[in-house]
């Protein structure tokens, strides 16, 4: 479409918005998956069907900035001892993967003569990549990620992320020696170091400045601010690999790892989640751009064949691979069906080649046209897969340490939540504790505490914290505006998890029966029981006649309470003011 003035920016934000607000629905009524709906918008939208982007390369450019983020959100929630426990998985089975894909698909480029021998096996290994924006989105929209075959399929994209790295090397020198560089690959010191540079500064940058950086944002209270320094950790680290010759995703996913276990990571991750999905999903839309529907037209037997033979080789060498490394056949088989398609990388490699004479134009279109081929029916091979399996999610397994993902949740780190705290940690009950107050999470960790920095009115917030696998969550904050909307989002998405509140009075009390809280303690009330026992006792009452006494003047608090409730505040208004029974019956 041709320019038409200064609106050319709003007119393609337009169009993006208004087809994923109308085929990801679609699409999920469909049971096709969100992924799909993306892709089918871009191919809608693209140069080769409507056309009706103005900056059709921009927004793919813009969009690789939400692979950024989602490998940044992924490394959040993972440890360095998680990480270190896949090691074997990585450089097994993901090495295993690439090196035996790549050369297989090189060596059939090369003996069926599309290339000449160099160029036949740098798109062989571009080909081996799989995507992993693609592969992990599509495991967390099944909610896969934490199962043996999505653990499986994130080390070896994780082996391919860290691999492109020799592979782009390699392609200017393929192209200076020709098919005589397979007999001495150089060994680039300098790109090694700056390699090295970079993720020892991220190292740096997370453990000794992010963290204190965050903290002083967080002090200042604006929500806005602390967004922004999220988003500027993300661009930070990777720009600073992006200079080293790394992947920008893989620098993203490291600096995440590194901060996985700061006090602040899920309100990171919280504030991050809205940009992360929006341009996820731009991304998505950019490979279906990327599909070039003359040249399907023009050699669909070829680009059908090709991608077929693609995703079939692919999977059958990934799952023969896994059941050798002693993986069971369910999961080799849906590890290979999520890893069968080519990647972005792969549109990396083409372009690059093309760039250096090792491919035309024409070879190089060809090729991405498989490639997004292979990626679109993925989603589809997934959903096959799953119905051949009567258990198609697996076993969840859990992906960072017992102590992030405690039983209960406490949501306040005040008085009372410090308190209850100490109560549940020393009964051996696990706890995740979240508070709004930088200083005051400092001053706990110096007794031991972990405690989030987050907004605990924050719903998305508490199900990144880990409200949906919790046992119970007990809301101790000082918001008493805000608590009853909060109590009743968890309790729609979480109607087995027992919920407990503090509430600041008697008003309170009665407003927060709307949702159907398990328990809520007005915040002065048992200490006021225990200074009138007390005194009670101070006078001489015996222990059974004060125990008589709390006993019923909870219960006709209890009865008033109700009654309010059902007909106003000033229902059984003298209840409280009668003498009780037990003293009575002790004068008479």
């Amino acid at each position: 479409m041709a320019a038409g003035g200064g609106t050319e920016f709003l007119v393609d934000a337009a169009l993006y918005l208004g087809a994923t607000a109308v085929a990801v629905p679609l699409f999920r009524k469909l049971k096709l998956g969100t992924i799909l709906g993306y892709l089918g918008a871009g191919v809608l939208l693209g140069p080769s069907a409507l056309n009706l982007l103005y900056n059709g390369d921009g927004v793919f450019a813009i969009a690789e900035l939400g692979v950024v983020l989602f490998l940044f959100v992924i490394g959040l929630e993972l440890s360095l001892s998680r990480l270190w426990s896949l090691r074997h998985t990585i450089f097994g089975l993901g090495l295993m993967q690439l090196l035996v894909t790549g050369t297989a698909i090189g060596w059939v480029i090369d003996y069926i003569d599309v290339l000449s021998t160099g160029p036949a096996y740098i798109v062989g290994f571009g080909l081996a990549c799989s995507s992993t924006a693609f592969a992990l989105s599509l495991l967390e929209e099944r909610h896969e990620l934490n199962t043996p075959h999505g653990t499986k399929a994130f080390s070896v994209l994780l082996l391919q992320d860290v691999a492109v790295i020799p592979l782009f090397a390699a392609i200017p020198f393929v192209a200076t020696q020709g098919d005589n560089a397979a007999d001495g690959l150089p060994i680039d010191w300098q790109a090694i170091g700056l390699a090295a540079g970079a993720i020892a500064a991220i190292v740096f940058l997370s453990h000794f400045v992010l963290d204190r950086v965050l903290r002083l944002v967080a002090i200042s209270g604006s929500r806005e601010a602390f967004t922004a320094a999220a988003l500027l950790i993300v661009a930070v680290t990777a720009l600073i690999v992006d200079a080293a010759g790394l992947s920008m995703a893989l620098g993203a996913f490291l600096a995440g790892v590194l901060l996985a276990e700061s006090t602040f990571r899920h309100q990171i991750e919280s504030d991050i989640e809205p940009f992360r999905e929006l341009l996820l999903g731009l991304f998505f839309i950019g490979v279906g751009m990327q599909l070039d529907l003359a040249v399907l037209r023009n050699a669909w037997v070829v680009v059908l064949f090709g991608a077929a033979a693609l995703i079939v080789f692919k999977a059958a060498v990934i799952f023969v691979l896994a059941r050798i490394l002693k993986s069971a056949t369910p999961t080799a088989l849906k590890t290979a069906a999520v890893l069968s398609q080519g990647g972005e990388f792969g549109f990396v490699v083409f372009s690059l080649s093309v760039g250096e004479g090792l491919l035309t134009s024409a070879d190089a279109t060809m090729f991405s046209a498989i490639v997004t081929l292979s990626m679109m029916a993925t989603p589809l091979i997934m959903m096959a897969v799953s119905k051949l399996e009567h258990n198609p999610s697996g076993a969840a397994i859990p992906v960072t340490d017992m102590e992030d993902h405690g039983s209960v949740l406490i949501v306040g780190f005040g008085r009372m939540g410090q308190l209850v705290n100490q109560v549940l940690r020393s009964s051996n009950v696990k706890t995740i504790c979240i508070d709004n107050s930088p200083r005051r999470i400092e001053v706990a960790s110096r007794f031991g505490n972990k405690v989030y920095f987050g907004n605990g009115t924050d719903v998305h917030l508490l199900f990144q914290a880990g409200a949906l696998d919790v046992d119970a969550i007990v809301f101790t904050l000082n918001a008493k505006e805000k608590l009853k909307p909060v109590v009743q989002a968890v309790r729609e998405r979480c109607p087995k998890v027992r919920i407990l509140a503090r509430v600041y009075d008697r008003l309170h009390e009665i407003e927060m029966m709307d949702v159907k809280a398990d328990f809520v303690v007005r915040e002065m009330y048992e200490s006021s029981m225990a200074l009138a026992g007390e005194t009670l006792a101070g006078l001489g009452f015996s222990e059974q006649l004060i125990a008589d006494i709390m006993a019923e003047y909870r219960e006709r608090d209890r009865d008033r309470l109700l009654a309010q409730k059902a007909e106003g505040i000033y229902a059984k208004k003298d209840v409280l003011s009668k003498p009780f029974e037990a003293v009575e019956q002790e004068l008479s």
